[in-house]
C-alpha cells in the first residue's frame, strides 16, 4: 500500500463523474490500496471504500441529471478537501471529477475552471495541459476570450509553457522532447503578411528559449502542425489559445484524452470530458478518460 493515496473528487454529484469511478473500482480492484474517493455519504456507502473521505451534509443525495446548488457545495468541499489534504501529507496527487462551472459559480465558486482552483490553493502558476494517446498538448493560454489572448502571451507565460511541456514530454518518456509551437495567426503569420507576432514578438522569444530546450521549433502553421505530431515529428505541440489545441485533440482523443494541470506542487488530473448531466444515471457513460487520468497522476508523480 502506498503511503499517501491519490485522492479522487466525486465532480458533481449529479453529473457521470461518481458512476464512472464506481465503475472503474468495480473493474479495478488492484486501485483499492492506492486511491482514496472524495465524495458524499450516500456514494461513498456505494463502493465500499475503507479507504474514503466524505464531505457534504450526512443526508445528501443526489438525482443523477439534476443538478443543484447543493449538489455543487459538495463538488467544492471535496475539492477543498482533496487539495488541503496534499497541502497536508494526506494525498500524494488529485485525480478530478467533471463539475459544472456554472452550478459551481451559484455555489460560492469564483474561479474559471479547476485548474485555477488549484493554482490559489496550491499558490502557483500553473500550465494547463492535455495528453490522449494519440495526441499531446500545453496550452499557452486557456480560459482568455479570443481577443486577449495576445495580451497573456508574456514572455514569462511562454517560457512557462515551454519548460513545463518539456517536463511533461519528458515524464512521458521523451528523453530530449521535440516540442512543436503553433503560430497566433493562420499560417504562421506568413511572414508577416497575415499578422507580425510570430515574426514581431513569439519567434523572438523562442529563439532565446530555444538555448535550453534545443529541441523547440519556431512558430509553425497551427493546420498541420497536429498532423506532425501523429506522425512522430514532435512529442508534444504548445498551443497559443484554448480551441486551437483542444479541437484537434478531442477529434482524435475524445475517449481517452486527460486534462493535467502542470507547474503545481502536487499532480492534478482530470478525464477530458463534462458532467454530462444528460446521461448521468443511465450506464452510458465511457469510463476510458476518467481511468487514464488515474494512471497518469502515477506516472506525473
Amino acid at each position: 500500500m502506498i503511503d499517501k493515496p491519490i485522492a479522487i473528487t466525486c465532480g458533481d454529484p449529479a453529473g457521470v463523474g461518481p458512476e464512472i469511478v464506481a465503475k472503474i473500482f468495480k473493474e479495478h480492484p488492484e486501485l483499492r490500496e492506492k486511491v482514496c474517493p472524495v465524495g458524499p455519504a450516500s456514494w461513498l456507502s456505494t463502493l465500499d471504500y475503507a479507504q474514503a473521505k466524505e464531505v457534504g451534509e450526512p443526508g445528501f443525495r443526489a438525482d443523477p441529471g439534476k443538478p443543484s446548488v447543493e449538489g455543487a457545495v459538495v463538488a467544492l468541499e471535496a475539492l477543498d478537501e482533496a487539495a488541503y489534504g496534499c497541502r497536508q501529507g494526506r494525498y500524494s496527487a488529485v485525480v478530478t471529477g467533471p463539475v459544472s462551472k456554472a452550478w459551481m459559480s451559484q455555489a460560492g465558486g469564483t474561479w474559471p475552471g479547476q485548474t485555477e482552483f488549484f493554482a490559489e490553493r496550491w499558490y502557483g502558476e500553473p500550465t494547463m495541459a492535455f495528453a490522449g494517446g494519440k495526441l499531446t498538448v500545453v496550452l499557452a493560454t486557456w480560459h482568455v476570450p479570443l481577443m486577449e489572448v495576445m495580451n497573456h502571451l508574456t514572455r514569462e507565460s511562454v517560457e512557462r509553457a515551454v519548460k513545463n511541456a518539456d517536463r511533461l514530454a519528458r515524464k512521458l518518456g521523451a528523453s530530449t522532447p521535440r516540442i512543436g509551437v503553433c503560430g497566433l495567426n493562420p499560417h504562421a503569420g506568413e511572414g508577416g503578411l497575415i499578422g507580425y507576432e510570430e515574426q514581431g514578438q513569439l519567434d523572438p522569444m523562442l529563439d532565446v528559449l530555444r538555448e535550453t530546450y534545443p529541441g523547440l521549433s519556431k512558430c509553425e502553421p497551427g493546420d498541420t502542425l497536429f498532423h506532425r505530431q501523429l506522425q512522430g515529428e514532435f512529442d508534444v505541440i504548445i498551443a497559443m489559445y484554448h480551441d486551437q489545441g483542444l479541437a484537434p485533440l478531442k477529434a482524435v482523443d475524445f475517449d481517452r484524452a486527460v486534462n493535467i494541470t502542470l507547474g503545481l506542487p502536487f499532480v492534478r488530473t482530470s478525464p477530458d470530458h463534462g458532467t454530462a448531466f444528460g446521461i448521468a444515471g443511465q450506464g452510458k457513460a465511457d469510463a476510458g478518460s476518467f481511468l487514464r487520468a488515474i494512471e497518469l497522476a502515477g506516472v506525473l508523480m
